[in-house]
């Protein structure tokens, strides 16, 4: 008597193990073992057709080898693509609209839902799901993608030869032991349990709560992180103002860096070279900049030569990705619930390279909207490069003799 349990039991367990060619060889060797009404038995067992388990028997007179293709050749349902023929040029003909990208590039993407792609494409007689979508998008040579920065606007003819005279600069000043400093302003900081980007670890299912909207507290308000970047001394200075970013707030956080940092680590130097972007509170054309610098090469005796990176170009300047990276890395998903914290979460910024940064809250009020007349402009002792003089110029103390302020 055939015992088509014991045969059900036997296959479920190896079911998980076998390919097609597999379970037609396990359900013929039953057949051969049970003799005459087996292949039924061993049919309704397995719920193998009749015919398969027929053409397993024949593998096994044949002798087949284990290298043996699973299936004939031919065999198993066709692809979509090749039974729908207009299936691709209608799939096509939805994406090609939505294609973003440089279309010379062998890799597209598509801003449309896979389902809402296949709802499209059943519209128009096509029996297709969101999969059939994703593995035909894909062999077309589609995939997601994000936004990608890369276009930077009008690009200045010597945007180049710019970088190349910052360059040569920062090396000769460099081989003579004077300093050279990146600065530039960060983006203003609310202050209060407010929502910062990024992730950090916490025990699961126990996300920080902060709050559901961003508006400025009314005693807290915002924080202006300026930074000045040692680039020598792979070292960094933020001043951490509470009113405005002006010229003056800037060339202040200037000041602080030499006092508190540059004057130990160059005490011998004449001159500063000080590289920033062209525009914003250090911008090239922004007179109180250059009327600051001028009091403040005063106060020191320092020689300041200042060279400007070309519009669209900020993100060159080597503060951005030398120190400011390092200060966001470290604050994320931190909420920076008061000023001290935001001063000691940039205090606490460090780096494999050797990164130290030193931070100070700068409470003094700088008002917006300073003019600086013709008459002040004239005062002071700039001195243009022959190469773009409006971003490259050097401002010289007008008492040469005067001598250098103690830190």
């Amino acid at each position: 008597m055939i015992d088509e349990d014991e045969i059900r039991r036997h296959y479920a367990v190896l079911r998980a193990t076998l390919d097609e060619r597999g379970r037609r060889l396990f359900a013929a060797s039953r057949v051969r073992a049970l003799g005459h009404g087996g292949i039924a038995a061993v049919a309704r067992a397995t719920g193998i057709a009749p015919s398969t388990i027929g053409r397993g028997l024949k593998e096994l007179d044949q002798g087949a080898a284990t290298e043996q293709r699973v299936r004939r050749p031919g065999g198993g349902r066709k692809k979509l693509s090749a039974t729908d023929a207009t299936l691709t040029r209608d799939l096509l003909s939805l994406v090609e609209p939505v294609t973003l990208g440089d279309p010379m590039r062998p890799l597209l993407w598509v801003s449309k839902s896979l389902e809402k792609l296949a709802a499209a494409l059943r519209g128009l007689g096509h029996r297709v799901s969101a999969n059939t979508i994703r593995r035909l998008l894909r062999t077309l040579g589609f995939s997601r993608q994000g936004n990608f920065k890369a276009n930077e606007g009008r690009t200045h003819p010597d945007r180049d030869a710019q970088f190349d005279h910052i360059n040569a600069q920062v090396l000769a000043f460099q081989a003579t032991n004077q300093p050279v400093i990146s600065v530039d302003t960060k983006k203003k900081e609310l202050v209060g349990n407010f929502k910062n980007s990024g992730t950090d670890w916490r025990a699961k299912g126990q996300p920080r709560r902060v709050n559901g909207h961003d508006f400025a507290d009314k005693d807290l308000g915002k924080v202006v992180p300026y930074g000045v970047y040692d680039v020598t001394d792979n070292s960094g200075w933020v001043s951490v103002g509470v009113t405005h970013d002006t010229a003056q707030f800037a060339v202040n956080a200037i000041r602080l860096w030499l006092a508190k940092m540059g004057r130990e680590r160059y005490p011998a130097a004449g001159r500063l070279m000080i590289t920033a972007d062209c525009g914003g509170s250090n911008g090239s054309r922004v007179r109180l900049w250059k009327l600051e610098l001028q009091k403040l090469a005063d106060e020191t005796g320092l020689t300041m030569a200042v060279c400007h990176y070309p519009p669209g170009t900020s993100k060159w300047n080597r503060i951005e990705h030398r120190l400011f990276c390092h200060i966001s890395q470290n604050g994320r998903a931190r909420p920076l619930t008061s000023r001290l914290a935001v001063v000691e979460l940039i205090a606490a910024t460090t780096t494999k390279t050797g990164l130290t940064v030193a931070c100070e809250l700068d409470t003094a009020d700088y008002p917006k909207g300073l003019k600086v007349t013709d008459a002040e402009m004239d005062t002071i002792t700039i001195t243009g490069d022959v190469f773009h003089p409006e971003w490259n110029y050097t401002i010289s103390p007008r008492n040469q003799n005067r001598a250098v302020i103690p830190a």
